[in-house]
């Protein structure tokens, strides 16, 4: 495996564990270990909060394994707004190697994490 896209709702904590167990079958793929894999799940759920407390209906998850493991999560959807996120963000800089966020206007609308 090298590259896949899913695409969820946010609007229920259901699709959240989906997308949840999606990041955890990637980082198995990739024999990333049992540690690395449940910070990088944490660190995809928090992204989508981050998402769905800017607003956004619907987060795009793009994986890729050539090399490390990598994640972008993207926003879909909704209104846009300035959400909470500085606890969410702390958590991912603590867990992950690398986290790349792009903002438009204030708004955080992607979401790059690699392991």
């Amino acid at each position: 495996m090298k590259t896949f896209t899913v695409e969820f709702y946010l609007s229920d904590s259901e699709y959240l564990t989906a997308l949840r167990l999606v990041a955890g079958a990637v980082c198995s793929t990739a024999d990333i270990d049992v540690d690395a894999l449940e910070d990088f799940k944490v660190c995809v759920t928090e992204s989508a909060l981050i998402l769905k407390n800017g607003g956004f209906e619907r987060v795009m998850a793009e994986f890729d394994t050539a090399g490390k493991v990598k994640a972008t999560l993207t926003g879909l959807g909704g209104t846009a707004k300035k959400g909470d996120s500085e606890l969410s963000l702390a958590l991912i800089g603590a867990l992950v190697e690398s986290c790349d966020i792009n903002e438009k206007n204030g708004i955080i609308d992607r979401i790059t994490l690699k392991i």
